[in-house]
């Protein structure tokens, strides 16, 4: 069955207000960004097992872990990343999700940005914390977004077939493909859907704007019927950013991030996929 998750930094930055909203829209899974202002990566183990003890407390799971990783430039250094990302790795297994969510790199800032100059580099550096991630029994989750390597349909199925690992999957998100001019349904679903581990749900109109599912240009009635009809029984994980876009994290409100809600559950309840 599928399951509803959110980025519940997207609420609030207070940890209560996003429990008590997934509360009221009834969603029992959170894709782990940030809480009290501080990224997840950030948060000290003792933050990490007071966040774990609330949400248990409420009968919320962890989906995924919303890290930052791979949203740096290439030439930066890989070695303190690396250190990053073990901490991603701690923090996931703590927290009992097999997800950590990543992206593929900014081009490096010292040369040109033709992304075959450094797409072997960017697939080096994947390789390496797939290798890591297999060893801890963890999933990555390649998010498509604009400006990282993977941000393109040719460049994200790029990505996937190189690395070739059941630990390197990809979370479609079909309004970063709109942002990137690409055609997220049907073209960027049936090129990743082999890999498909994870959805991402938002929506933006033709003039950029963000809008709730349904309401923008990425045909989200029809992807859903595609994804039913494919069988997909993974999350959807409500990332609106209805108020604010920003580079390493969006917002919405709790009154804005409640639309974006109800108007998944309403598509999904229209066509009588039941969901958890």
């Amino acid at each position: 069955m599928i399951r509803l998750s959110a980025f519940a930094d997207e609420i609030s930055p207070d940890l209560d207000e996003q429990i008590e909203v997934l509360q009221d829209e009834h969603i029992h899974h959170i894709d782990l960004r940030s809480i009290w202002g501080i990224n997840v990566l950030d948060l000290s183990d003792r933050q990490v097992s007071e966040a774990k003890q609330k949400l248990d407390e409420q009968e919320i799971k962890v989906a995924a872990i919303g890290s930052p990783i791979g949203k740096v430039p290439l030439d930066s250094s890989f070695e303190e990343h690396l250190q990053r990302f073990e901490r991603a790795l701690v923090v996931a297994r703590m927290l009992g999700t097999s997800y950590i969510r990543l992206f593929s790199f900014y081009p490096p800032q010292t040369q040109a940005t033709d992304p075959v100059t450094y797409r072997q580099e960017a697939i080096q550096h994947l390789r390496e914390m797939t290798a890591r991630s297999r060893a801890a029994g963890i999933v990555l989750v390649h998010e498509n977004e604009k400006g990282i390597y993977g941000d393109t349909i040719a460049h994200c199925v790029d990505l996937l077939q190189s690395i070739d690992d059941r630990y390197f999957r990809a979370a479609l998100d079909p309004a970063n493909f709109l942002q990137c001019d690409q055609i997220p349904y049907p073209d960027a679903y049936i090129a990743v859907q082999p890999w498909l581990e994870y959805v991402h749900v938002k929506d933006v109109r033709p003039d950029g704007t963000l809008a709730v599912a349904g309401e923008g240009a990425a045909h989200w009635p029809e992807l859903l019927h595609r994804l039913r009809q494919d069988g997909y029984d993974g999350f959807f994980a409500l990332e609106p950013h209805l108020a604010a876009a920003g580079q390493y994290q969006g917002f919405s409100g709790p009154a804005l991030f409640r639309s974006a809600s109800q108007a998944l559950q309403g598509l999904l309840q229209k066509m009588g996929w039941e969901y958890a």
